[in-house]
């Protein structure tokens, strides 16, 4: 049984704020780190998305600010926008228990002026991705000389996207006398590199991923190249999911996927890395809000979605490595729920099944896909439709304030409405299918919070 919150030294009312957020007993990697990171402690700390490592760092993080001097106190370099956005979300939420606690998001992928805009006028916390923080660095809007925190979150996958230099440059920008917080899902020579270079005595930290394999169903399909489309639609009939990950190797395919897909009557949308990122955020937040069905996906692009209860994750192929393998279907199976694991292989890519069982200590059993029922079933049809609103954060703009105007302009009760996801710039809303063009056309012609924003269907 995981120890309670109210075993650390921290304020009554951090401990309060911990408890209305639901945080009742720690994970295992809170439990591990919190103790020598509250102490001030470097950690080096084996860490998986969905571990809880965010308040593993971000309790201390908060703990030791000081609101009174509008410095910068504390650094987060994550690997991606997406995962830059939700640890200043939890960060955010975290820091409830101290009023007026402010925390920037500097990511790539956006422009740079409203960025810019929100240092102008300070920030105790800032989160972002190495490239656009050395950038704000080096054009003299981004000062790391009163920092006392860093931390690299994810640091596998920024050393894995290329992000070595940046991150080594942004260390050596911070001051020599801090606490640097490293967390990472494998430790590769460079992570070694980079704790030994920069941190002092570090804690090694260890634990297991808070999803164990043992909640996951795996299975494997192997088929001929020519029929792995007509493979995977075998499976989703077989099924009927109304929320699974579809992941591929290259973004050709991801596009090859999704519109095969279509054509077939599944509701499927793609990511990949050369997407826009405006376009990157529509495609997460309908997944989120389970307007769509199908997120077919490459390993890049879906680094840092955080998709709460996930029924299955597919594997179209298999990836190149066995930590991508885990990586992926880690995404299942969380918080003692159950999940599916389903791969279709071909004859070629045996040898990444065999390697795959070497990992885990037995050999992997595999069927022919021919042995899966030919099925057509109606499709599943999904519950939402997401909604596009032009103001965000900076405007103002907050969930109960979207929620209010929903009900009180358009006349829909609440519980039509799904998830509410408030950006810097926009807004995302999930409305009920039957519900989506009265809501829409009503918020266009009222106001929302006393101002006029444009309302759209993505």
């Amino acid at each position: 049984m995981s120890s309670t919150f109210e075993h650390l030294e921290l304020p009554l009312s951090q401990i309060d704020n911990l408890t209305a957020l639901g945080y009742t007993t720690m994970t295992p990697i809170q439990e591990a780190a919190l103790p020598p990171a509250l102490d001030g402690k470097d950690l080096i700390a084996q860490a998986k998305t969905g571990s809880g490592k965010t308040a593993a760092f971000g309790i201390p993080l908060l703990n030791k600010l000081d609101i009174t001097r509008f410095d910068v106190q504390a650094l987060v370099v994550c690997p991606t926008r997406e995962l830059s956005n939700q640890v200043a979300d939890e960060l955010r939420r975290l820091a409830r228990f101290k009023s007026n606690i402010k925390i920037v998001v500097l990511s790539g992928g956006v422009p740079t002026r409203p960025q810019i805009a929100s240092m102008e006028h300070g920030a105790h916390v800032v989160v972002g991705t190495p490239g656009r923080l050395k950038d704000m660095i080096e054009k003299k809007h981004l000062d790391l000389t009163q920092v006392e925190t860093v931390v690299l979150d994810e640091g596998d996958r920024m050393l894995e996207m290329g992000f070595k230099e940046q991150i080594v440059d942004l260390l050596e920008f911070a001051p020599k006398e801090r606490q640097t917080l490293l967390f990472s899902a494998t430790f590769p020579e460079d992570i070694s590199y980079i704790s030994r270079r920069f941190q002092k005595n570090p804690m090694e930290i260890a634990v297991e991923s808070q999803h164990g394999m043992e909640t996951i169903d795996q299975q494997f399909y192997i088929c001929h190249h020519k029929e792995k489309l007509a493979g995977l639609v075998r499976i989703l009939a077989s099924r009927e999911y109304d929320h699974a990950m579809i992941f591929c190797n290259t973004k050709a395919l991801v596009q090859d996927v999704v519109g095969f897909l279509n054509e077939k009557g599944f509701n499927a949308v793609g990511l990949h890395g050369d997407m826009e990122q405006r376009e990157r955020e529509q495609v997460y937040m309908q997944f989120k809000h389970h307007s769509t069905n199908l997120l077919v996906a490459t390993d890049v692009a879906a680094r840092g979605l955080d998709i709460a209860a996930l029924p299955a994750v597919i594997n179209f192929e298999l990836p190149r490595d066995g930590d991508t393998y885990v990586h992926r279907i880690g995404r299942t199976g969380r918080a003692g729920l159950e999940g599916e694991a389903i791969t279709l292989f071909t004859e070629k890519e045996s040898y990444k099944l065999e390697n795959l069982g070497k990992m885990q200590g037995h050999a992997m059993e595999y069927e022919s896909i021919e042995r899966l029922p030919q099925v057509r079933k109606n499709r599943v049809e999904p519950k939402y439709l997401t909604l596009y609103i032009s103001g965000g954060r900076k405007d103002k703009v907050r969930r109960g304030d979207v929620l209010g105007a929903i009900i009180k302009e358009a006349g829909v009760a609440g519980e039509h409405v799904g998830k509410i996801d408030v950006v810097d710039h926009s807004t995302y809303v999930a409305i009920e299918r039957d519900y989506a063009h009265q809501v829409v056309s009503k918020l266009n012609q009222g106001k929302i919070k006393g101002r006029r924003f444009k309302v759209g269907r993505l």
